[in-house]
């Protein structure tokens, strides 16, 4: 739950070379996560509701166990960070510890694109009911890390902002939410984060001497096909969104 973007500077927390070594160390943290879930088999019954009978619940046993985990976590303040975003803001619960005053770096907005993840239909993958527990905890340390990684779009979305209002200002006053991701897209960094997360997902899902035949630890292809379809299109929502909300109480609304 430390946060990763230095705030006391915030010229520093602003600044894309900063955010994009924040960013490479967070693909770093994913793909440790989704190494250690991927050591459990699928157990799609923890993603379906009613399954596993859970006392006053109706969540899927998976969900119920990260909306629990939301739960403490909201008292020990990971969601005052700006970074972090619960997936079940209704399980929010006052804090134990005292609240934690950020510098202001990030403009004022309610965008959370946290949302109950979309489940692998049931295929013929081996389950283990002794393995329900650690696979469904696993899960919460992989989406939250996501979760995260997605979120750290709006200091990218500030950080193009302040460096051309020109750009980004009528954009926003006409609501042109595709000119605005049009803006933000650099197809060459897109490709250059793809291209680091395979070289990633290769050296880190292979032992040292492990035959060159063997099974990676995780699936590299997965993983950078999540990133290209998942993880980089929900980051540029998230931009979008923040950008739409940029101009509020600004010189410029």
């Amino acid at each position: 739950m430390d946060l990763a973007i230095d705030l006391s500077n915030p010229a520093k927390a602003l600044s894309l070379p900063h955010i994009r070594y924040q960013l490479i160390r967070l693909e770093d943290t994913v793909l440790y996560h989704l190494i250690e879930r991927a050591q459990f088999p699928l157990n799609s019954p923890i993603y379906t509701p009613g399954a596993l009978q859970i006392p006053n619940s109706t969540l899927s046993f998976s969900d119920w166990v990260l909306r629990e985990q939301e739960k403490l976590q909201s008292q020990i303040r990971r969601f005052q960070s700006p970074d972090e975003y619960p997936f079940f803001p209704d399980a929010m619960q006052p804090l134990i510890l005292p609240p934690l005053e950020y510098p202001k770096i990030l403009w004022e907005n309610d965008v959370n694109c946290a949302a109950k993840p979309q489940r692998a239909e049931k295929a013929a993958v081996e389950e283990a009911q002794e393995n329900y527990g650690s696979a469904a905890t696993a899960d919460v340390n992989c989406l939250q890390s996501l979760s995260r990684r997605v979120h750290f779009g709006k200091f990218v979305a500030e950080s193009k902002f302040q460096s051309s209002p020109e750009t980004f200002v009528p954009l926003i006053k006409a609501g042109d939410t595709q000119g605005i991701d049009a803006a933000i897209t650099d197809a060459k960094v897109e490709k250059k984060v793809l291209e680091r997360l395979r070289l990633k997902a290769e050296m880190y899902g292979t032992d040292p001497g492990m035959d060159a035949e063997a099974p990676r630890k995780v699936n590299v292809d997965g993983v950078v096909a999540m990133y290209k379809d998942h993880v980089i299109p929900l980051t540029k929502v998230v931009e979008v969104d923040y950008l739409m909300q940029r101009l509020k109480g600004s010189e410029w609304e």
